[in-house]
């Protein structure tokens, strides 16, 4: 039989940078930023209709390109090409012989990847397997893998990468749970009967705190910032007063601020929580955030890019040149909780809603319609004095009395 031809050689399969880079005939070869690369081939469906009623396009991984030779993924596509036009979904008839376990692992990060958060959590997912997984266990047939199979990929990192190892477990699981699905596993899954057994050790993690300022430095340092022009500066004056995550404040859109209400908004998919949170803003905070209009940036805080925002590193390299030691941005965040119960006395409920934490279990967050945005605003209206004029003039007790 004549040899398969296409655009593709394998000088470029092992040569080409990241993107997607077609061979034809639907095949293309995918080279992740990592350079990790794999076969996927897209086809139609004949005689089926997308949600909106166009042609059923799928794409289908082939496997890893330093797995599955470019003649063989040719070949592979070739059939899912003829399983296609008859008519037939590759993805429930494809070929009868059992898949590796990366075949199975790069399929499931391809059928995953509209769910994904954003694309560097995907990466990430496929990146932990690639890593870990692949070369121990990524060229095997994925209905022979078994417990001792999954510890040679856990045991080696279990105690010293132990986050690492959690995730590791968990997407291997992913993976074997959806092989089962297709019918080529039988069996409880290895992953489950490891933990069940306890086979690995247990392994006392210590939770790693942001190290954080003390609430009684706060008022002299917040001085400080108001005499720096930079935007870093600015930025991290209002991360201070707010109590917000960093990536919410660099993130920050003019159309997100509600100037007639004197509200925030931050979008649910900007959230940690995936809740969107409103915050309260002080006169202290407006300030900071109206002379910036002028720069007519989409972004508040615009960094040295025309329309972009303020670089991650920026409030964290303004520290370092301040000479302010033993002190990250998160830990803003543990400075107003400790002012909150400390000074304000705060009920616990408002202080974790201000710096958005989700405060109680899902039946009770559930029935809890308030966001209790008009105590927040006192709380933050408290705080703000206290940062901006050293407490000076602070009825701190007018909390208690309004709670």
């Amino acid at each position: 039989m004549m040899a398969l031809t296409g655009k593709l050689t394998k000088r470029l399969v092992e040569h080409l940078g990241p993107g997607r880079h077609g061979d034809g005939g639907g095949l293309y070869l995918v080279v992740d930023p990592s350079g990790a690369r794999r076969w996927i081939v897209r086809v139609v469906v004949k005689g089926q209709k997308n949600k909106k009623g166009g042609p059923l396009r799928t794409d289908f991984g082939l496997g890893g390109a330093d797995v599955v030779t470019i003649n063989q993924a040719r070949e592979r596509a070739l059939e899912y090409r003829r399983m296609a036009k008859q008519g037939s979904n590759p993805r429930f008839n494809a070929r009868q012989e059992v898949p590796t376990f990366e075949e199975v692992a790069q399929q499931v990060h391809i059928d995953r990847m509209p769910t994904w958060k954003n694309a560097k959590h995907g990466q990430q997912w496929i990146n932990t397997l690639r890593d870990y997984a692949f070369p121990r266990i990524g060229r095997m047939p994925i209905g022979s893998i078994d417990q001792p199979e999954v510890l040679m990929c856990l045991s080696p990192i279990w105690t010293e990468k132990h986050e690492t190892a959690k995730r590791l477990a968990q997407r291997i699981k992913t993976v074997l749970d959806v092989a089962r699905s297709k019918g080529f596993r039988s069996g409880e899954n290895p992953v489950t009967s490891i933990k069940d057994a306890q086979v690995l050790p247990k392994v006392k993690t210590k939770v790693k705190h942001h190290k954080a300022m003390a609430w009684q430095d706060v008022p002299e340092f917040f001085a400080d910032l108001k005499t720096r022009n930079a935007m870093a500066a600015k930025a991290l004056m209002f991360t201070c007063l707010t109590g917000s995550r960093t990536g919410e404040v660099l993130g920050l859109q003019w159309d997100e601020i509600d100037f007639d209400e004197c509200v925030w908004i931050c979008p649910a998919h900007r959230m940690k929580t995936d809740v969107e949170h409103r915050v309260p803003l002080t006169d202290e905070m407006l300030m900071i955030i109206e002379p910036l209009k002028a720069m007519k940036s989409d972004y508040v805080f615009e960094g040295q890019k025309r329309h972009k925002p303020l670089s991650n590193m920026a409030m964290l390299m303004l520290l370092r040149r301040m000479n302010v030691e033993g002190v990250t941005v998160h830990g803003f965040r543990s400075t107003f909780r400790d002012w909150a119960s400390e000074v304000a006395n705060a009920p616990r409920e408002m202080a974790e809603m201000s710096l958005a934490h989700q405060v109680g279990s899902d039946v009770e967050r559930a029935y809890a319609r308030s966001d209790l945005l008009d105590k927040r605003r006192d709380l933050m209206e408290l705080w703000s004095e206290y940062v901006s004029r050293g407490g000076s003039g602070a009825n701190i007790s007018l909390l208690s009395e309004k709670s």
